[in-house]
């Protein structure tokens, strides 16, 4: 759904060895070992079910070659929806961090990127794009066993990745055009013009929900802007992204422009954070985990870009048409598992209307298909991690403790017995002095409030430590707006829920974060921009003569 095409809702032991990068990613199509955990499909959606692709062994993508990690560590790969391991990733630490970094900086100096044209650059961006579409199948499927999104998400996912790919090819080229642009300043004497030029060697950090995706929002206008990158994903979902170095190597990129060293936070992602080489940190993750980034980085005057936490609200007005507004509520909560720092997942339904939305809303939830998410028509999968799950189950308890009603869900599917895996939860008559209310929970759980007037919902919607998205739906155009300006939040969606461009901005306010991605926003984020002054008369400055008329 995060898509540049027009919105539409819909270990291997053949892998080439560490030395030869550019050989084909994927040259074994096959299914896992025997003995291998599967999922059955019986009491799932009616699909057909794909075989498990063996997980890539990669190692670390430093200088355009595979590095086995200094300490030799690794990470196991686990499949959220049978539990089993599947693979496993390098655990990089502070000295893989330098080796990347130091790969960058030598890159950027030596200037084939950086000093490339926008249209040389945009032919790289396009071919990364081609591979992306031409593996599409494989990474589709890896990133479903790794983080366990259905398939049909993941797949949407990958051709999002490709379109934002080519996206920033267009900025690129248009880039030529915009150097050297004029500014008047009223005065002839003068020529006064901007050069856009590329930051450095930026560090770009990434979570586990869209795990591909993130990083592109991030990889491709940093590369557009003629930067260097070394990209941290989220150790719960690297192996994608492992993926795409060796894509970007295949379709030209120079060695050491793009450079991946996945690890555990604390190891990798902390020093790459506070690395003074950098000229700039761009993190999406969790409001916590992004207040310590921003710090690094403030610590040595580097700018930052932070996509953080949400806790969006959905405003539903009594002369909504419900079918249509339950649609959405349920596209809006329990898209990607319930797993998106944008996900409405609170309700306020006016009181006139919320019986009815209720048995509504009951009746969609217990109809979500769940299970085995590599199954096409699966609507639902598992939860990322065990650590996750019992997190998400804690909250379940604590609305039961703190009096909510639980409308429907809460349990593992009995289609299910093993893997991560939870009910679509609701609960209704959520107050808002509650966690289930305040707290941003990342897991198929919704909360319901009911509301009198369009004030009372602003100000419910509006008491939050979080701004990032907003919704509303409304058959009344003029208050539609009104809403949409009165949300303090940096997304809003009217008649809708989570929609997303790359063409359009992306970012929220207070503890949600700061700076945009995506559009225009999120390739200017990643440059710098020079004034160039030329003094283009004949006649003396003469400031220091007597004569001086200045």
């Amino acid at each position: 759904m995060r898509s540049h095409a027009p919105w539409l809702l819909i270990t291997s032991l053949l892998d080439p060895p560490p030395s030869q990068p550019n050989t084909p990613l994927f040259p074994c199509m096959r299914s896992l070992a025997a003995g291998s955990s599967t999922l059955s499909t019986e009491q799932t959606a009616a699909g057909k079910a794909m075989a498990a692709l063996p997980i890539p062994a990669r190692e670390l993508f430093i200088n355009g070659c595979w590095v086995a990690p200094v300490k030799g560590k690794y990470l196991d790969v686990v499949c959220p929806a049978t539990e089993a391991v599947v693979g496993r990733i390098p655990a990089g630490t502070r000295e893989d961090i330098g080796a990347a970094v130091a790969a960058a900086v030598a890159a950027h100096k030596k200037g084939a990127w950086a000093k490339a044209t926008g249209t040389q650059r945009a032919v790289v961006l396009r071919a990364i794009a081609h591979k992306v579409r031409d593996n599409k199948t494989a990474l589709a499927n890896y990133e479903t066993q790794d983080m366990g999104k259905p398939i049909d998400e993941a797949e949407w996912d990958m051709d999002d990745v490709a379109g934002c790919f080519d996206y920033y090819a267009d900025l690129a080229e248009k880039l030529d055009a915009r150097q050297y642009s004029a500014i008047d300043v009223g005065m002839e004497e003068f020529s006064v013009k901007v050069r856009r030029e590329p930051l450095g060697v930026v560090g770009l950090i990434t979570p586990w929900n869209y795990p591909l995706l993130m990083a592109t929002w991030k990889v491709a206008p940093a590369l557009a802007a003629g930067n260097c990158c070394v990209l941290k994903p989220s150790e719960l979902a690297s192996v994608t992204c492992l993926e795409l170095a060796g894509l970007a190597a295949d379709a030209g990129l120079p060695a050491g422009v793009l450079n991946v060293v996945t690890g555990l936070g604390a190891d990798a992602g902390a020093p790459l954070s506070s690395h003074l080489a950098l000229a700039k940190v761009a993190f999406t993750g969790s409001t916590a985990t992004g207040q310590r980034v921003a710090q690094a980085a403030i610590a040595n005057l580097r700018p930052a870009t932070m996509e953080l936490g949400g806790k969006s609200s959905l405003i539903i007005f009594d002369d909504a048409e419900l079918d249509k507004a339950v649609e959405w509520v349920m596209f809006g909560a329990f898209w990607t598992n319930g797993q998106i720092c944008s996900s409405t997942s609170r309700i306020l339904i006016h009181e006139r209307v919320a019986d009815a939305f209720y048995a509504k809303l009951k009746e969609r939830a217990q109809s979500i298909s769940i299970g085995d998410p590599l199954q096409t028509g699966c609507r639902m999968g598992p939860i990322v991690s065990a650590s996750q799950y019992e997190r998400v189950r804690g909250y379940v308890q604590i609305g039961l403790d703190e009096g909510a009603t639980l409308l429907t869900g809460g349990r593992r599917p009995p289609c299910c017995p093993h893997g991560y895996y939870l009910e679509p939860t609701v609960f209704v008559d959520v107050a808002p002095h509650m966690r289930l209310w305040k707290e941003e929970i990342f897991g198929p759980v919704l909360s319901v409030c009911t509301f009198a007037s369009e004030q009372q919902a602003l100000a419910l919607a509006n008491d939050s430590e979080y701004g990032l998205g907003g919704a509303v739906i409304s058959a009344d155009a003029e208050r539609c707006r009104r809403v949409a300006e009165g949300l303090e939040c940096g997304i809003v969606w009217v008649n809708c829920s989570q929609p997303c461009f790359c063409q359009a901005p992306w970012g929220g306010v207070k503890s949600s974060g700061f700076g945009r991605e995506l559009g225009e926003w999120g390739l200017e984020n990643f440059l710098s921009v020079k004034q160039v002054t030329a003094y283009v008369s004949d006649k003396p400055w003469d400031w220091y003569s007597p004569q001086s008329k200045l």
